[in-house]
């Protein structure tokens, strides 16, 4: 049984020091104002930056975590990292491989909301290859598998399978400046699900050629998430940053309106 919004930004601002009517004097977002975006597989933070504009525009303190990619454990900790520099309730927002990461950190107690953005949300005791069984394979999506047990995404794949909605010039900065993943963390199991105990929120890309639409919808349901739907590639964070903006914006004021 989830934990209500109330008791969770009650907590998250008690334990930053903070009085209610401190918090709600705080810009556009009364009582939440921090917002922590992690990023997915192949890319790096600089892709939230539309997102990171737009909030911050609206009166957001934004942090993006630069994930290192090299183990769940790794990436948690440099979420946590960021978490801890963290004033009072925050959104905590992943991308795609992302979605595991805020699943796992996301037991924060600053930590009152969740975004998944076309992203995968674990349960605890599961592991993220595990999230995949059942739905249909994604040919354009494809990852060239090194020695070392990172992976790459395919050059030639990569507009298509990753960002097609992005222009060439666009598409080949990315394909070139991605990082690499160890391709170890997708059996790596879970110890926590964060979406069991906070609100969650799923943005889901409807032209996403790194999932199975299907499983998109699936995983947003089982967390009893809400859903927003947009026409956009797995690159949904970077071309529909106002969509993805608008539904943080949305979490943020919906915790704060149930914990009224």
């Amino acid at each position: 049984m989830k934990t209500t919004a109330s008791a969770l930004l009650a907590t998250a601002i008690l334990a930053a020091g903070l009085q209610p009517s401190d918090a709600s004097a705080q810009g556009q977002a009364p009582g939440v104002r921090n917002v922590v975006l992690v990023h997915g597989a192949f890319a790096d933070g600089s892709g939230w930056r539309g997102v990171y504009n737009d909030l911050t525009a609206r009166g957001y303190r934004v942090a993006i975590v630069q994930n290192p990619l090299t183990s769940l454990a790794d990436d948690v900790a440099a979420t946590q990292r960021v978490l801890d520099r963290q004033d009072g309730p925050t959104i905590l927002v992943g991308h795609s491989w992302g979605g595991t990461v805020i699943t796992e950190a996301g037991v924060d107690p600053k930590v009152v909301g969740l975004v998944y953005v076309s992203a995968l949300s674990p349960d605890a005791g599961e592991t993220t290859a595990q999230q995949y069984k059942g739905f249909a394979a994604t040919p354009e999506f494809v990852i060239d598998v090194q020695k070392s047990g990172y992976g790459f995404l395919s050059p030639n794949h990569f507009k298509a399978g990753f960002a097609h909605d992005v222009s060439d010039a666009e598409a080949a900065f990315m394909r070139d400046s991605q990082v690499p993943i160890n391709m170890s963390v997708f059996e790596t199991t879970l110890k926590n699900a964060a979406w069991r105990t906070k609100p969650s929120w799923a943005v889901i890309a409807t032209e996403d050629k790194a999932f199975d639409n299907a499983m998109l919808v699936h995983m947003a349901k089982r967390i009893n998430a809400t859903i927003v739907e947009t026409k956009a590639s797995h690159a949904v964070y970077v071309t529909q940053a106002k969509v993805v903006a608008d539904t943080i914006h949305s979490a943020a004021q919906s915790v704060v309106k149930a914990a009224k």
